[in-house]
């Protein structure tokens, strides 16, 4: 049984391949899926990574790994690779959004005065545009 906001098996099936393998060298990687699934709590819940469930294994080998597969542009690949296939099937929408956000002045910068005063002119100032 999958719990809630983990990878589904079939999702799994589509993803495993595409992931580093473990090298001949140095020390074996945890399960790939269970540090994902770890990586996808904290960002879906936005705790600490200390907060980490020890479920997902420590929290530094989610972290890390987070950190290396972006260096190594793994999630960037992951990511192209399943917008191609589901578009490919019909299954993405591309919804444009337009964002609009209002801007405002400070108080100081309204309702600036577009004549010299008296004084102003006197001293030689100029009307600001």
């Amino acid at each position: 049984m999958v719990g809630r906001g983990e990878i589904t098996d079939k999702a799994w099936e589509r993803m495993a391949p595409l992931l580093p393998e473990n090298g001949q060298r140095g020390g074996q990687w945890q399960d790939h899926r269970k540090v994902v699934n770890g990586i996808l709590w904290k960002l879906r819940t936005g705790a600490p990574w200390r907060d980490l469930p020890e479920r997902y294994g420590p929290w530094q080998t989610c972290y890390d790994r987070l950190v290396r597969w972006r260096r190594d542009g793994i999630w960037d690949r992951l990511l192209e690779h399943f917008q191609t296939k589901s578009d490919a099937v019909g299954e993405v929408e591309w919804v444009v959004s337009v964002d609009s956000s209002v801007v405002r002045a400070h108080q100081h910068a309204a309702g600036a005065r577009t004549q010299v005063s008296e004084e102003g002119a006197k001293r030689g100032n100029t009307p600001r545009r």
